[in-house]
């Protein structure tokens, strides 16, 4: 999936939190509808089958539950995409990559082969489908996760290049696959943010730490010995580019990629480095922007919801710019593209205890229009207005009612903006606001089964304030856009 990440570590995060996001974009020509639920150890396999790559895999007993945001209609299987689970940790999968020639003839996708000319089927390996499913449930640690998933990777390869998040209290870990069977982590540093399209990103490597104490890397046991078998190192220096061995730096990339982290590091890093001119250090074609950096000031989860909403506010390549060079309009892939699916978020906060610091913030379609709303995650159900979505359009879910926003706003979007921003910043606020009321309720509480329903009332009641505030926006920007309609006339009966 076409897709865009940021990491957060804690003490680059305005609450010492660790936040993990992702946007989640269909690919092109369709859109995915959304849902956001609770997956309990009961409705968890112990033999579980891919959908696209039909290979049959056998999952440990006692899965725990987890939160997730899986697709609302049957198809491809379960894409669970985004949760917490039962044992404090979070994981985002996945952050579609690129690789190489190179790469990929020296180990192979492992892509599903139909039965045909008399032959069998030979089943594909693991992908973005099963990631979370297969692995969230049954992990207590960021580090685990790593693990679990490195030797999933081993055993069945994998039929895409994908770059998959874990997270706990204290720890952000980032896994991208390498081929069909290899990969590699590192831990992101608390004082970082790491910036993610579509592209290999990690841009250094301590194959010495991977393959010993595993302090800050990880990969797979033989990375080594690959790497210097199909003479994958191309530094001058031995100082060892990941990125430059495994990835991509294809003109496509400078269109769909990198302006993109260009964009989201310019915004948290504005002074650190020059990003625009004809002497700047940076600039959206640049195939060595940085992976990770420290931010400037510490980054708040509006941070995060601005810069993956990106359309390139305030540069030549914004397709809305009333300004500037129309020549350059849209050039770029924008971050909030029209295809964007979900926004999760993942906070885990320190100064609560238990499960009552974690939330998963949540939004549907395109984020230049849409609104990101908190929510605890040690809960039993989701409210229906986020759990409910069909494949059939209705505004009685969030998922419709937020691509129906976002199509109106984006064809009125003069008259519209400033309903989009005052909805934007009402529902944050009053989330905030909520979250903080029921912080202190659950602070008082020692009973489980109570805090447990303190946490969905407090869920049930976001959910409200989002339905109502939703639906008011939607009939501004309804009336906005029926102004517009081309059979308009001024005269009236009245």
């Amino acid at each position: 999936m076409p897709c865009t990440t940021i990491l957060v570590g804690k003490k680059a995060s305005y609450d010492g939190s660790t936040m993990i996001a992702r946007n989640d974009d269909s690919g092109a020509g369709h859109y995915t509808s959304k849902k956001f639920v609770v997956i309990h150890p009961e409705e968890q396999p112990r033999t579980y089958k891919t959908e696209i790559s039909h290979l049959t895999i056998e999952l440990p007993d006692n899965p725990m539950r987890y939160t997730a945001v899986p697709n609302a209609e049957k198809g491809e299987g379960v894409w669970a995409a985004s949760g917490v689970n039962a044992a404090q940790v979070g994981m985002t999968a996945t952050e579609t990559i690129t690789s190489n020639p190179r790469v990929l003839g020296a180990d192979p996708l492992v892509v599903y082969q139909p039965a045909e000319d008399g032959k069998e089927e030979v089943p594909g390996g693991i992908g973005e489908e099963d990631l979370v499913y297969i692995v969230l449930p049954y992990i207590k640690s960021a580090r685990e996760g790593v693990k679990r998933l490195g030797s999933l990777l081993e055993q069945y390869g994998t039929y895409e290049m994908n770059g998959i998040a874990f997270q706990d209290h204290d720890e952000i870990w980032w896994l991208e696959t390498i081929g069909g069977h290899h990969w590699m982590a590192v831990k992101v540093p608390d004082d970082h943010y790491v910036a993610m399209p579509n592209q290999l990103g990690i841009d250094h490597f301590d194959l010495e730490d991977a393959l010993g104490e595993q302090k800050e890397y990880m990969c797979s046991a033989d990375l080594k010995e690959f790497i210097e078998t199909y003479h994958l190192d191309l530094s001058m220096d031995g100082n060892f580019n990941p990125r430059d061995a495994f990835g991509s730096h294809d003109d496509s990339d400078h269109v769909y990629n990198t302006p993109r982290a260009w964009f989201m590091e310019r915004c948290l890093n504005p002074h650190t480095k020059k990003w625009d001119g004809p002497d700047a250090d940076y600039t959206p074609v640049s195939d060595d922007i940085p992976w990770m950096m420290v931010p400037e000031k510490k980054i708040t989860v509006e941070d995060v919801k601005y810069v993956l909403s990106s359309h390139y506010q305030g540069t030549p390549y914004d397709p809305y710019a009333a300004y500037g060079d129309k020549s350059w309009k849209g050039a770029y892939r924008s971050i909030g593209v029209n295809r964007t699916d979900f926004l999760s978020v993942i906070q885990m906060r320190p100064d609560h205890k238990g499960d009552n610091g974690i939330l998963q913030w949540i939004a549907f379609a395109s984020n230049a229009f849409n609104v990101l709303v908190p929510f605890y995650t040690d809960v039993t159900t989701t409210p229906e207005y986020l759990s409910n979505t069909t494949g059939e359009v209705s505004t009685d879910n969030f998922y419709w009612a937020s691509r129906m926003v976002a199509a109106m706003a984006d064809a009125s979007y003069k008259s519209s903006i400033f309903h989009i921003e005052r909805y934007q910043e009402k529902v944050m606020a009053k989330g905030h606001a909520l979250i903080h009321q029921y912080d202190a309720l659950l602070a008082g509480e020692t009973d489980e089964t109570k805090q447990t329903q303190l946490r969905e009332e407090a869920n049930n009641k976001i959910a409200e304030m989002l339905k109502k505030e939703t639906g008011a926006t939607l009939h501004k920007v309804l009336f906005e856009l029926s102004n517009q309609m081309k059979n308009a006339y001024s005269r009236s009966d009245a």
